[in-house]
């Protein structure tokens, strides 16, 4: 599958580009500029240019920006129907250990509104560690709860998020993306407080095709 990273050049796009490239898809890291895409794609062994260079080549598109970004990028997107996984939190910094819920609920949610029903949005990886991600050789000892209300899209996302190395499970509709989102900051103040790169682990579930 061809992936577009929009806002791909930080520390969560290189994890997920290295370890999809490494199940074998295709990944294109995308940026507001070009040669900056470029030169970290080059850096990956990946394709690399603008955002909307790289939405076009993609089939699906994660977003991964800042959420003081993330409705001007979306309005500068053209996606065509395509699947966006958007993995936004919306920390305001300094407080980034305080639950701060944006006006349409969540980010994804807010996504939704920007991009219109053609667009599947699907809330997923919230609370994986960007440092855990960009070590492919370090198990993702976590869970990945992926909502979306299109449940094609978020099968799809949930192969996706295997394909990453982590267990993945459908937390249903896109609305449970406020509960996803909020749960960050929780996990960011545990891992101050207890010096740790800890995710969350759902026991009791056995899971079925």
């Amino acid at each position: 599958m061809r992936i577009a990273l929009v806002g791909g050049t930080g520390r969560e796009g290189r994890g997920l580009a290295l370890r999809w490239k490494r199940a074998g898809h295709s990944v294109l890291i995308g940026s507001r500029d070009p040669e900056k895409g470029r030169a970290r794609a080059l850096e990956l062994g990946v394709e690399g240019g603008g955002n909307q260079e790289c939405v076009d080549a993609a089939e699906v598109v994660l977003l991964s920006v800042p959420y003081g970004a993330h409705h001007e990028t979306l309005r500068g997107l053209t996606l065509g129907g395509r699947i966006l996984v958007d993995i936004t939190v919306p920390l305001v910094p300094p407080r980034v250990s305080q639950v701060q819920l944006p006006p349409g609920g969540s980010a994804a949610l807010e996504a939704q509104a920007i991009v219109g029903p053609a667009t599947k949005v699907v809330a997923a990886l919230h609370h994986v560690s960007s440092a855990v991600l960009a070590d492919p050789q370090r198990a993702v000892d976590c869970d990945v709860l992926v909502c979306s209300d299109d449940a094609d899209a978020r099968a799809t996302v949930i192969g996706l998020v295997e394909d990453l190395g982590a267990r993945a499970l459908d937390a249903g509709p896109l609305v449970n993306s406020i509960a996803l989102e909020s749960l960050t900051p929780v996990l960011l103040h545990l891992n101050k407080r207890y010096k740790a790169t800890s995710g969350i682990r759902f026991t009791g579930l056995t899971l079925t095709k």
